[in-house]
């Protein structure tokens, strides 16, 4: 069984999200109600740890003699 985290659906804009939590099997249908309230409530996909590498005006890209431009891992421009 999973956790799944699940936050309600605001009605007015006043109103703040709440998250919950819920076991679930992977085969069953994600909620749409608060099993309890009956408030609207979406499913949370929660973020994962792990770095997204952009390019910058700062950063040099590697000459083409550099054996990572051939297939090379783990390799470095001269």
């Amino acid at each position: 069984m999973a956790t799944n985290i699940y936050e309600t659906i605001p009605i007015s804009p006043d109103e703040t999200p709440k998250r919950f939590e819920i076991y679930q099997r992977m085969k069953d249908a994600p909620l749409s109600k608060h099993p309890k309230s009956g408030v609207p409530v979406k499913r949370v996909i929660p973020g994962s740890y792990g770095f997204n590498v952009s390019g910058s005006e700062t950063s040099t890209p590697a000459p083409s003699s550099s054996c990572c431009y051939q297939g090379g891992y783990g390799c470095f421009p001269n």
